[in-house]
């Protein structure tokens, strides 16, 4: 009996002793006050509030995004309604000048769809973001929303969104 209580004594004893024990990497030169988490990106300890996706807007650019008014979306598009106007037609009458009327038609909605289709994708911004780790990012996107030089941002899915 004695010799198994000296030895929980001594197990819990070491337990103990290696909770309360500080060594590198622990107390103020460690995960603490004075080591990751002090003037660094965590302020307060290991991982607490940092944001792998978040930084800061340092820069916001005209994309490859065409900026002239080239009809380029209008013509092709006009081209396949036209195309596309005449199959109907083709299996849905017989008479010469339905199939012309519907090829018109065709070709004018073409034409919307394709000019319409050519300016949602003509504004592009190149939006550069220094990181929290100091990566810099740039993403494309359509809009800014905005989102201007040294704003705070979260970057996600290919896009900067205002914090």
């Amino acid at each position: 009996m004695n010799l198994r209580n000296a030895l929980l004594a001594s197990g819990a004893a070491l337990t103990l002793g290696a909770c309360a024990t500080t060594g590198p990497g622990y107390g103020n030169n460690g995960y603490g006050n004075n080591g990751y988490g002090n003037g660094g990106y965590n302020q307060g300890g290991y991982n607490q509030g940092y944001c792998g996706d978040c930084g800061v807007v340092t820069r916001i650019d005209m994309g490859s995004g065409s900026s002239s008014n080239a009809p380029t979306g209008a013509i092709i598009g006009g081209i396949v309604g036209a195309v596309a106007g005449r199959e109907i037609a083709r299996q849905n009458t017989d008479k010469q000048n339905r199939k012309n009327v519907a090829t018109v038609a065709g070709a004018a909605a073409g034409a919307v769809v394709g000019n319409a289709i050519q300016n949602r994708n003509q504004n592009q911004y190149n939006v550069t973001v220094r990181m929290d780790d100091g990566r810099f990012v740039t993403v494309s996107q359509s809009d800014v929303n905005g989102i201007q030089e040294g704003t705070p941002v979260r970057v996600t899915n290919g896009r900067a969104w205002a914090r």
